[in-house]
């Protein structure tokens, strides 16, 4: 629970770093994160993992199609959250469950049941709602929700650990996360050595990508499939509150039904999944 709480959570950092661009956002994230996951790896005995993945070709296919998605739904998240699109972010992370059920469906013939099958239809009809009258963010949440989605398809694939992946796709984008600090920094765009807050801010990136991946994959060990399931669903909802009472971003009554009907979609979802894993343990 605690890595939901902290993803939840993490619009207030990156609403203190508003005057940063995204891209150098997402740079320095990647580049305080290696020396973190490093320490984290020799501390778990797995940088004889790490550096094993270089020399798998085929892991190492995954793992640059991984870290390009990764990269790019970190960028369109701090976007959206900097420019007071916190509910269309929201969104986008309350899909993504139910994209990847479809995504389950079409590339490893996963079998939808009934009940999955109605909460996939509830919340597309969410979805098309609000191209009436949110085209405009609708990208950003489809965006954010289809990008994250792939990104976990080809990590359930990919046989690597969580900390050895991350680490191995923060290494592929170093160079050129490195390339894109040093230019921002030659602009002077008010990021990394500006000011002492910024720099503060900036280097706690790293914590704040490793942090939560640790305490999910602990979670994922500990909890049961259904409590973890229903648990996921905490981040976007401490998201949309923070979007709504504490940003006073406008809640439309497009939006509004929009969201009760992802929400009711959820439920059925979490129904069906509560009810699977009660039957597999009878």
């Amino acid at each position: 629970m605690g890595a939901y709480l902290t993803w939840g959570f993490v619009p207030v950092y990156f609403k203190l770093l508003s005057h940063v661009p995204p891209v150098e956002i997402v740079a320095q994230r990647i580049l305080w994160s290696i020396p973190l996951l490093l320490v984290i790896m020799a501390f778990r005995s797995q940088l004889a993992d790490y550096a094993a993945i270089f020399r798998d070709r085929a892991l190492l296919r995954n793992l640059i199609a991984s870290a390009v998605l990764i990269a790019v739904n970190w960028v369109i998240y701090i976007w959206a959250v900097s420019t007071d699109h916190i509910l269309a972010a929201s969104l986008g992370y309350y899909l993504n469950p139910l994209v990847n059920v479809l995504l389950g469906r079409m590339f490893l013939g996963e079998r939808l049941r009934p009940m999955q099958l109605v909460a996939v239809a509830v919340a597309a009809l969410g979805v098309a709602i609000l191209i009436g009258d949110a085209l405009d963010t609708l990208w950003v949440s489809v965006s954010l929700a289809f990008s994250f989605g792939v990104y976990g398809l080809i990590r359930k694939i990919t046989p690597v650990g969580s900390v050895p992946g991350l680490a191995v796709e923060t290494t592929l984008l170093a160079p050129v996360s490195l390339a894109a600090a040093l230019w921002f920094a030659s602009q002077g765009t008010g990021g990394f050595g500006d000011d002492w807050q910024t720099s503060g801010l900036l280097i706690l990136a790293g914590a704040i990508t490793a942090i939560p991946l640790l305490l999910f994959a602990t979670a994922a060990r500990r909890m049961s499939y259904a409590s973890l399931g229903f648990v996921q669903y905490l981040a976007p909802s401490i998201a949309f509150l923070l979007g709504v009472f504490v940003y006073n971003e406008p809640l439309s009554l497009t939006k509004l039904a929009c969201f009760i009907l992802i929400w009711i979609s959820i439920a059925i979802f979490c129904v069906d999944a509560f009810r699977t894993y009660r039957a597999g343990k009878a």
